[in-house]
C-alpha cells in the first residue's frame, strides 16, 4: 500500500449531521422536521458542497429559506449562520491527527471530502487551537467537494482524485464512513475500508499494521 486517502466527517473529526437542522430550527421557530423538510427541498446544502454557490450566497439562501420579515437583523447574522452551520462539527479527536502525521513519508496522504468552505475554515481553526498544522499541510493533496464540484459517491471523483494524483488504485487504501462512497471507491479497484462505530481510523490503521 502506497497512498493512503481519508475522509474527513466522522472519520477524522466525528460529527452530527442533525445538530445545524436542531439549530437553525431553533433559530426560526420552526420544528426540526420543518427544518429538514424545507432543507431536503431546497438542497441548499448540496448547491453550496458542490461550488455552485459561494459562502455570501448560501447564507443569503439560508435567509430567504427561513427568516421571519420580523427577525431582528443580528438574528440571522453571518457568525450566527456560520455557528450553526458548524454545530454539525464535535471535538476534534487529537490523537487521530497525530496518527495521520506519523504516516507522513511512509504513504502518500490525500483528503477527500464533501464539504464547504465554512466547514473547512472551523476545522483548520480548531487545529490551530490545537497547536496542529492546516489540514493542507497534513495531507499531501487534499480533495474538497466545493472546490473539484463533484460528490461522493459520484465515481467521477474518484477517478478525478486517481488522475490528479497519479495513484493506482491497487496501491490505495480508502477510509469513509458512508458504504455508498465505499462501494464506488471500491468499484473502480480502491482498497476501500468502511468506518463502522465504535471503531476509528486508530483501529483499522493498526489493523493494517500502522
Amino acid at each position: 500500500m502506497k497512498n493512503i486517502i481519508f475522509d474527513l466527517g466522522d472519520v477524522i473529526i466525528p460529527i452530527d449531521l442533525r445538530a445545524p437542522l436542531r439549530n437553525f430550527a431553533q433559530l426560526a421557530n420552526r420544528s426540526e422536521e420543518e427544518m429538514e423538510a424545507l432543507w431536503k427541498e431546497h438542497g441548499i446544502w448540496k448547491q453550496y458542497e458542490t461550488g455552485l454557490v459561494d459562502d455570501e450566497a448560501f447564507r443569503a439562501a439560508v435567509r430567504s429559506l427561513v427568516r421571519d420579515e420580523s427577525d431582528e437583523p443580528d438574528r440571522w447574522a453571518d457568525e450566527v449562520i456560520d455557528t450553526a452551520w458548524n454545530s454539525v462539527l464535535l471535538d476534534l479527536p487529537v490523537e487521530r491527527i497525530e496518527k495521520i502525521k506519523s504516516l507522513k513519508g511512509k504513504y502518500r496522504l490525500l483528503l477527500l471530502s464533501n464539504t464547504n468552505p465554512i466547514h473547512i475554515r472551523e476545522v483548520d481553526n480548531r487545529l490551530a487551537e490545537l497547536g496542529q498544522p492546516s489540514l493542507e499541510s497534513i495531507f499531501d493533496q487534499v480533495f474538497y467537494s466545493h472546490i473539484v464540484r463533484m460528490l461522493k459517491p459520484n465515481p467521477d471523483i474518484y477517478g478525478h482524485v486517481l488522475a490528479q494524483a497519479d495513484l493506482e488504485p491497487s496501491e490505495t487504501l480508502f477510509l469513509d464512513d458512508n458504504l455508498l462512497n465505499i462501494q464506488a471507491a471500491a468499484a473502480l479497484g480502491i482498497r476501500a475500508v468502511h468506518v463502522v462505530p465504535p471503531k476509528t481510523i486508530l483501529d483499522y490503521l493498526d489493523e493494517i499494521g500502522e
